[in-house]
């Protein structure tokens, strides 16, 4: 795979140590990296070692909203807040970082530091000494010299095969020694859940009352979608697109397809999730049947919560966890016992369940979030 030239310009000129010409290099491809980790990383750590915090905020913020469960983009945050001195956020920030993986050196030297010498005069004066970029997340991609060219190659090639292990089970490539255009665990393939010739003749029924009316070349350009969709482990897009189906006019060998692709799709993670397929509570309360089943990550402030041996609830409050904008109020049950601060923000993944009314729905919890830092 070709590598991207602007990116690993800028990748060499951070490892050089020209953090100015790196900044330079990215800040107006601003627009081209929308979304992009590594870019949001490159600059904020460029920002950090010249000393320009307020960019280095910025853009680590951007990186951590893009991968939440990433590490070094919660070093960056933490570093900042340490540096202001806010050393309750600081440490809130150092425990996430632990708590994704407990043998972090540069979190675990920073908790040592605060344990020692917050709200001391030797605080400020460790700062002074020059010992604040030792907490400092690591530049990305570290370059290898000509004598290590050798050994690099081949710590790269086990990174490389476990990555490759770790995408295929986490379902973010698909696996090649599948047939092309299938899916693990699919009985017979993806192939098997094609429509027939006898599907394509007669997509659609006559009669009847349905929530949504296709036409015979919408009906199939929907299961098609979906099909697509759901072998690209895409399943909450996925799952959209055949709810449409279930609830329209199409034939009952499209629904009955439809049900088979659903009863293959699997519980995500938040590790697993696709943020990009997310559907915003404000949509799928104008249509809530249309989003039945389809799994969502919302923000809020959890309130009445009840805890018992057969599990936890509470009022789920959407949109609430700046304490500015309250979206809606959403029941949530989770089927076990879960530790819960109500005074906290929180991040729930869920799946949606319409509630009977119309315009009503619930949430079945599948797992949370929560930390002082959402």
């Amino acid at each position: 795979m070709k590598l991207d030239p602007i990116l690993t310009k800028a990748n060499r000129l951070v490892r050089s140590g020209k953090y100015e010409a790196a900044i330079r290099t990215l800040e107006p491809e601003i627009n081209r990296y929308h979304g992009s980790f590594h870019y949001y990383y490159l600059l904020a750590s460029s920002c950090l070692r010249i000393g320009d915090y307020g960019g280095a905020l910025t853009y680590f913020r951007l990186a951590h909203e893009t991968k939440r469960q990433e590490p070094l983009a919660i070093l960056g945050l933490a570093a900042l807040f340490f540096r202001k001195g806010e050393t309750e956020r600081a440490v809130d920030y150092y425990l996430d970082v632990l708590e994704l993986n407990e043998k972090n050196r540069i979190a675990r030297k920073a908790m040592k530091v605060l344990r020692r010498q917050a709200g001391t005069d030797n605080f400020l004066s460790w700062i002074e000494a020059g010992k604040f970029p030792s907490l400092y997340p690591p530049i990305p991609f570290p370059g290898f010299s000509a004598k290590e060219k050798l050994g690099a190659l081949g710590i790269l090639l086990v990174i490389g095969i476990f990555t490759f292990i770790c995408l295929v089970g986490f379902k973010v490539i698909p696996n090649p020694f599948y047939p092309r255009g299938s899916r693990a665990g699919v009985t017979g393939g993806v192939s098997a859940l094609s429509l027939t010739r006898e599907d394509r003749m007669a997509p659609v029924q006559t009669g009847g009352s349905y929530r949504y009316i296709l036409t015979r070349v919408q009906a199939l350009d929907v299961y098609e979608k979906a099909l697509s969709q759901f072998t690209a482990y895409r399943d909450e897009a996925a799952r959209v697109n055949l709810n449409r189906i279930l609830e329209s006019n199409a034939a009952e060998g499209l629904k009955n397809r439809a049900r088979v692709i659903i009863s293959y799709m699997e519980v995500p993670g938040f590790d697993t999730f696709r943020r990009g397929d997310n559907v915003p509570y404000n949509v799928v309360i104008k249509d809530p049947l249309l989003y039945n089943g389809v799994h969502v990550i919302w923000r809020g402030m959890a309130t009445n919560v009840v805890t018992s041996d057969k599990g936890t609830s509470f009022d789920f409050l959407v949109g609430y966890d700046t304490r500015k904008t309250l979206e809606g109020i959403v029941p949530v049950v989770f089927t076990n016992a879960i530790p819960l601060n109500p005074e906290q923000p929180l991040e729930v993944l869920g799946r949606v369940i319409p509630d009977g009314s119309e315009g009503s729905i619930r949430l079945e919890g599948i797992a949370i979030h929560q930390s002082n830092n959402l």
